[in-house]
């Protein structure tokens, strides 16, 4: 079986083209790409603007990938798109084009979970059987378990989500938002040498990064307009930008390293699942790296490919669910910014 996925909660347009073997085995990545609109420095992406980006590529991306995969319109067999969660333009304006696409090409369509999307593709590239799942992107923070056909939220971010956190204090240092602002953030903490205190929220399985934010700002406007800048109080040293950035990670990193781990314990599980776009920075791995090797266990992750927002995961999990019997009658094809991971009846798992 063929599917063709459409991605666009956020700011990210993608498309992909996924192939189920009929005997089994790993799934074929046919074609995967991506589109991304880039707002200036010091600014986030308006929802108007994200939609009028999408809507200008999306029948651009679907011809290019249809080119890419060497298949047909005949090949596909139905066509997923995102249902949510996230923002409602850019999700309105996908949800159209898929419309448009099951009218024009006779296909039935298959309405995903965004946040299942990324699981399932973080499952079948990685291979991991059973493991805890940290969902960490711009819009959600979750650390999820499988059980009884739901994928169970053990934690959550009670506020704003991790990459939010990230990306706006990005806005706060006027750093650039090409390719993302996380990624440039990571680049800028490798050379951070001073680690600054910041306040640390975690509250039982849950975090809050808003506080954070706030108390970070406050340096950052300390740090680029106080009189002869700022100096470390022990060594006397200029705290720079990198240093924020570093101090910035390595403490919001460490709350979701804890919440993980006590989820591990929770269900006796020895595997860390990492998805979603920040699940791509390589410092947020090493530190979930070394928890895991204390306890014997592992860390599966992919890179930015999968990681970040794509088709290719909506088409995934959207052909799995297709599999089981699973369509979503034209009439139903809303999109929705609120769409509970745990809503989601998993029915091609045990």
């Amino acid at each position: 079986m063929i599917a063709l996925g459409l991605e666009g909660s956020a700011n990210k347009l993608g498309v992909g083209i996924i192939l189920h073997p009929p005997k089994g085995g790993p799934a074929q990545i046919l074609s995967n790409i991506r589109h991304t609109f880039v707002s200036p420095p010091g600014e986030g992406f308006l929802p108007k603007d994200t939609a009028k980006h999408h809507r200008s590529w999306i029948t651009r991306l679907v011809a290019q990938t249809l080119q890419e995969a060497g298949v047909t319109v005949n090949d596909i067999d139905c066509i997923c798109y995102t249902k949510g969660p996230g923002m409602g333009a850019p999700l309105q304006s996908v949800a159209i084009a898929a419309r448009m696409l099951s009218l024009l090409w006779r296909k039935e369509l298959v309405g995903v979970n965004h946040c299942v999307g990324h699981i399932e593709m973080g499952r079948e590239i990685t291979s991991a059987q059973n493991p805890v799942v940290l969902y960490v992107s711009g819009g959600n923070t979750q650390v999820i378990a499988y059980a009884s056909q739901r994928y169970r939220i053990f934690g959550e971010a009670l506020d704003i989500a991790v990459g939010n956190c990230l990306d706006r204090f990005a806005r706060t240092l006027y750093i650039s938002n090409d390719p993302a602002p996380g990624y440039n953030i990571e680049q800028m903490a490798k050379k951070g040498r001073h680690l600054v205190d910041l306040p640390y929220a975690v509250k039982g399985m849950d975090c809050s990064f808003s506080g954070i934010l706030a108390s970070i700002d406050i340096l950052a406007d300390k740090l680029q307009n106080g009189p002869g800048g700022w100096k470390d109080e022990e060594t006397g040293e200029l705290i720079t930008r990198e240093d924020l950035c570093f101090s910035l990670q390595e403490t919001v990193f460490a709350m979701l390293v804890e919440i993980t781990e006590r989820a591990m314990a929770h269900v006796g599980s020895s595997q860390v699942l990492i998805v979603g776009g920040v699940g791509s920075n390589e410092r947020l791995q090493e530190m979930m790296g070394m928890m895991a090797k204390d306890r014997g266990g592992s860390v599966f992750a992919t890179d930015e490919r999968f990681c970040i927002d794509n088709g290719i995961m909506i088409a995934h999990a959207g052909l799995l669910a297709y599999r089981t019997g699973f369509r979503t009658p034209l009439e139903e094809s809303t999109c929705t910014q609120r769409f509970r991971t745990d809503e989601v009846f998993v029915k091609w798992r045990e």
